[in-house]
């Protein structure tokens, strides 16, 4: 397995792989996940110069053999458990970024939390609030 990713390294590649789960990395998504590394305080030490590197290596580690599932593993290993919530959360923002959740971002999000092994209750929050926070009208 590759080297463990920083904190911030795996979190963007949870945003990343939710993205590209479609095989379409909308506008809206784009912004949100860059609207999340400049906001949120687990990015605070983060180098936004990093941003699109790190996007590439998580392209490329997705692009080899059995890509998604070993992605998915070394982002579940190199975050701490307190933490693999975040990582939901950020993934289900993504994807209700662009007002639209493809069947292929859901089945995405599955698979993370089935890595992160997140309980429901807290999976069914997580949801409920990015609901409420999308909304339209």
């Amino acid at each position: 397995m590759d080297r463990l990713l920083s904190v911030e390294e795996a979190l963007i590649h949870v945003m990343v792989m939710v993205s590209a789960a479609d095989s379409a990395m909308s506008d809206a998504e784009l912004r949100q996940l860059g609207d999340i590394v400049g906001i949120l305080p687990v990015f605070k030490e983060f180098d936004d110069n990093n941003l699109i590197k790190i996007t590439q290596q998580c392209a490329e580690r997705l692009s080899g053999e059995n890509g998604m599932n070993t992605t998915l593993a070394l982002v579940a290993e190199s975050l701490p458990t307190k933490l693999h919530d975040t990582a939901y959360a950020l993934g289900v923002e993504i994807a209700a970024a662009d007002l639209r959740v493809s069947p292929e971002e859901v089945r995405m999000l599955q698979l993370l939390r089935d890595h992160l092994k997140l309980d429901k209750l807290t999976i069914a929050a997580i949801e409920r609030g990015a609901q409420a926070r999308f909304r339209t009208q």
